[in-house]
């Protein structure tokens, strides 16, 4: 399956109810047209974004501006709860079941062409999960199946039983990937290129961190740098910021602004399938094309790499 350089992300799509800082579907409508306009043909999303809002209003964008289904690559995900019971969420046969054909429903389409786990189920035996999955594969619910944050033991743990089993395999991984976060390259990139997995990456601009505008004292300037929780707990040490100044000094050497540099250094890397954008105002689209025009040299690169350190994982624990 062929797709794009680039992903459109949904999660900013669907209702502030569920987050301030996401678009309703009046706001995110132009953002979809735009992304078609300017050859996006992939799409992603997941049930849980404000509750199934975002994959109804993805559905809707794509079917009133999109150039035909069959041109179209839709993918979601399911794992994440759903409702107050117990049934409603996880990697079991019964939930990824229902969750598929939810998640449709809303979509307005027969299959979808990615179906991704969202995170790693340690209370379902993974057996019952791939069955249920190579399920829809066979039913035509689903025409690949692929898997997000997670160990790469237990995503290799999970190919390699689909192999003996004579199971679908699992084709992309979603993982958390960016300068600020390049835990990812130690074990799980490097196992997707031996495995050919495709890698399509999110928050490559770590979740806005990277664009220049976050302050240790105030915390930023947008809606999202003041509410989002998750940043504040990962991002913001001395490090981070650091780096971030290198983006900088790039970025104002090329003539470009920070989201461009640190967009193409991703794409630039070894396996990277299609990194997965978010798009919330005019400029993101447009920065997020220019990228890939940009190649960075030798020097630009040990410049904004070599201030990294580990760091504690992030995302799947």
């Amino acid at each position: 399956m062929k797709v794009s350089r680039l992903c459109l992300g949904a999660m900013t799509y669907g209702s502030k109810k569920w987050r301030d800082w996401v678009l309703d579907e009046d706001e995110a409508r132009p953002f979809i047209r735009r992304a078609l306009e300017l050859g996006f043909n992939f799409f992603d999303t997941a049930d849980m974004y404000s509750v199934g809002a975002s994959e109804e209003v993805l559905g809707r964008a794509l079917k009133d501006f999109g150039p035909g289904r069959e041109r179209l690559v839709i993918a979601t995900k399911v794992f994440n709860p759903m409702g107050g019971g117990p049934n409603e969420r996880g990697l079991s046969r019964k939930h990824i079941f229902n969750a598929i054909d939810a998640s449709l429903r809303r979509l307005g389409t027969d299959y979808v062409d990615l179906y991704q786990i969202h995170r790693f189920d340690y209370e379902t035996p993974i057996e019952e999960t791939l069955i249920a999955l190579n399920d829809l594969v066979r039913s035509g619910k689903a025409r690949y199946i692929g898997a997000s944050a997670m160990y790469a033991w237990q995503f290799m743990k999970m190919l390699m039983t689909s192999d003996k089993m004579g199971l679908a395999r699992f084709v992309t991984m979603q993982n958390y990937y960016n300068l600020v976060y390049r835990e990812e390259e130690r074990e799980m990139l490097p196992l997707c290129r031996a495995e050919g997995i495709g890698v399509i990456p999110f928050s490559p601009l770590a979740r806005g961190f990277v664009v220049g505008n976050r302050r240790k004292e105030d915390l930023g300037e947008t809606v999202r740098a003041k509410t989002d929780e998750f940043s504040r707990r990962q991002y913001y040490s001395a490090t981070d910021f650091a780096i971030v100044d290198r983006i900088s000094e790039v970025a104002k050497n090329r003539g470009v602004n920070n989201a461009q540099i640190a967009l193409a250094w991703v794409l630039r890397q070894p396996g990277v399938t299609a990194p997965i954008i978010g798009a919330s105002k005019n400029n993101h689209l447009e920065d997020a094309m220019a990228a890939l025009g940009i190649r960075l040299d030798d020097a630009e690169v040990k410049s904004l790499t070599e201030l990294y350190r580990p760091r504690a994982i992030m995302a799947h624990v």
